[in-house]
């Protein structure tokens, strides 16, 4: 393998133009021997297992094998390697448990193992590693409890450890020990709660990401310390209580995220202050850009899905990014001119509730209208931010998104295609898909109640398949799927379930509308990868939807006087009607030979009511 010795700077070393690389320290025996101590191979789609060779590297202190294809085991003879200061084996595949023998590399002050194939539990003895300053542990598949020993930790600054099976309660000595951190991710496992009222000591914090939290619910007065937070979120911790007046002291506060929460009482006037009243400070410029926005006032998504209630905020105008769906408001006829459909979509959904104008819809999501097996799918492809809302103008249905990509500069919200996806006969119909960082909510509003089939419409094109062996393809994409705020799949990973990626697949649900509207919800939790390709890539992703009665309806299931539209819809249900025709006469036929004339009697009956129904659609 070719590289390049260097003896320069760190930044020298870590240019993506030197690479591998190795450093060379040649003070040795008065300067007449040299020895390797630093080697990077970096993103260089190396394979194979890593080689016991290393060994002969005995002064190395750096090694960083980072977004290769290595397979196999974390040797335990790396923890022969004692003068290692910093070991990354990230976004690989290796495989099988954590060699308890990492525990004796006594000088490691940063350890990255995320986005790998491990296995078992936290080793006890990674708690001798008492310098280590930085720990990434996400995506690699370990599960249990963290360990107590990880109390010696004492000088820990950034912890990593999201997407993982990590089960019990969150230790207490991260509050009382760690008090050095200044990130602390923790996202996408199994917790319990409630969260640790002294991490509220945790002064040096600047970010604190909390989700998924399954039960024990917890109050927000365990942050009122934490002065110097710059990226707090909270998504989903079983939060009770009220927002603290508090807040408004956390000058560096450039993101809050508290929504999937029980959280009561009104949005608070200071949030007025925080968001509003210094904006042109350049600690609020990362804030304001991304959420794109040129009026000099901006909120992203602080509060969507919890209990609030009252009147909006004055401060409150069109040009936010403000989703405020699911609460309890009191609206007045200027919210409804600045935030246009959000009437219908506050707890009960009230638009043409008791009245229903529909029994159908179908939906293109992320992109144009499009016809797909007799199916008319309606453009989805308005642009929607980080806290964004739609209801169409015939309030037929609405889609909601939710929260802010995590680290991504370029925030996207469609992934586009020219992949020739497999497994359809309408490929045409995921060329794009409708994507979202935490949550995606399509409705269907003023619905005829009865029982529904609803078809979503699944490709995983965002990764390569795991079969080119690239670190590309390492990703995982994996959230939840819930119909009527029921949960229908747990940890749906598109790509898994299609055999592949650039599969299609369709997961069909019956659920029954008792209240005139549905609602169909996916959410990303915390879990599958955060960084890959690069940094951002993860969430919910679909590329269309199509719901349709299992009943006769009696509404006409479109806007008055859309007579096109009605007749595509006919051709829509008369041309499966008449394969499930076709289908049923070839049985009569086959029965007709066994001269079965009461069966055959029978099947003809089913032949002419099915002929009946399609003509009355």
């Amino acid at each position: 393998m070719a590289g390049v010795a260097l003896s320069q700077s760190d930044s020298v070393f870590e240019d993506s133009a030197n690479n591998p690389s190795i450093r060379c320290d040649c003070s040795f025996e008065n300067s007449t021997l040299c020895h390797i101590t630093r080697l990077r191979v970096f993103s260089l789609e190396k394979r194979g297992r890593i080689p016991e060779e290393l060994l002969a590297f005995r002064y190395l202190n750096f090694l960083k094998i980072d977004q290769n294809f290595f397979t196999g085991p974390l040797p335990a003879f790396v923890g022969n390697m004692s003068r290692l200061g910093l070991l990354s084996v990230a976004q690989n595949s290796l495989s099988g448990p954590i060699p308890k023998e990492i525990g004796n590399l006594k000088e490691l002050y940063l350890l990255s193992l995320g986005i790998n194939n491990f296995s078992g539990t936290i080793p006890p003895v990674l708690g001798n590693l008492v310098e280590l300053q930085q720990l990434y542990i996400n995506s690699c598949g370990l599960t249990g409890e963290i360990p107590s020993t990880f109390a010696n930790l004492q000088n820990l600054q950034i912890v990593g450890a999201s997407d993982n099976a990590f089960t019990g309660k969150i230790p207490e000595f991260i509050g009382s020990n760690w008090t050095k951190l200044a990130s602390l991710r923790l996202e996408g496992n199994s917790f319990e709660g409630p969260i640790p009222s002294n991490i509220g000591n945790l002064t040096s914090l600047t970010i604190l990401r909390i989700t998924g939290i399954y039960n024990g619910s917890s109050s927000l007065d365990f942050v009122r310390n934490l002065k110097n937070i710059s990226d707090l979120v909270l998504r989903n911790v079983l939060l009770t209580g009220s927002i603290p007046s508090d807040i408004s002291d956390f000058q560096s506060l450039q993101k809050l995220d508290l929504s999937f929460n029980n959280l009561t009482g009104q949005i608070p006037g200071f949030l007025e202050i925080i968001v509003c009243q210094v904006p042109l400070l350049a600690k609020r410029a990362k804030f304001l850009r991304v959420c794109k926005s040129s009026y000099h006032c901006d909120v992203c998504d602080y509060v969507s899905y919890n209990q609030l209630s009252g009147n909006l905020p004055p401060w409150i105008d069109s040009s936010f990014q403000l989703n405020v769906v699911a609460n309890n408001f009191t609206l007045n006829s200027s919210d409804i001119r600045l935030l246009p459909g959000l009437q219908c979509l506050q707890r009960g959904f009230p638009c043409n509730r008791n009245s229903p104008r529909y029994a159908n819809f179908a939906i293109k999501c992320g992109g144009p209208q499009m016809t797909a097996d007799g199916i008319v799918f309606e453009a989805e492809n308005n642009s929607l931010g980080a806290a964004t809302f739609n209801v169409t103008n015939t309030q037929k249905w609405a889609v909601s998104n939710v929260a802010l990509y995590e680290d991504r500069e370029n925030p996207l919200y469609v992934q586009n295609t020219n992949a020739q996806v497999k497994g359809t006969n309408t490929p045409a119909l995921y060329l794009t898909s409708r994507i979202s960082p935490v949550s995606l909510r399509y409705y269907g509003l003023g619905l005829e109640n009865g029982p529904y089939t609803i078809n979503l419409f699944f490709a995983e094109t965002a990764y390569p398949d795991r079969s080119t062996q690239s670190w590309k393809s390492l990703g995982r994409r994996v959230f939840d799927i819930y119909i009527q705020g029921g949960l229908q799949v747990k940890d749906f990973d598109i790509s898994k379930e299609a055999g592949g990626a650039e599969k299609a697949i369709t997961r069909r649900f019956i659920s029954n509308v008792t209240d005139n509207h549905l609602e169909i919800h996916l959410l990303w939790t915390g879990k599958g990868t955060c960084c890959v390709p690069e940094l951002g890539y993860y969430g919910p992703s679909i590329s269309a939807i199509s719901v349709v009665p299992n009943f006769k309806p009696t509404v006409s299931g479109l806007p008055p006087g859309n007579s096109k539209r009605k007749t595509a819809l006919i051709v829509g249900i008369a041309v499966p009607v008449g394969a499930v025709s076709l289908m049923l006469i070839y049985v009569v036929i086959h029965f007709k030979k066994r001269k079965n004339t009461m069966m055959r009697k029978c099947f003809l009956q089913l032949v002419l009511d099915q002929t009946h129904l399609a003509m009355l659609s």
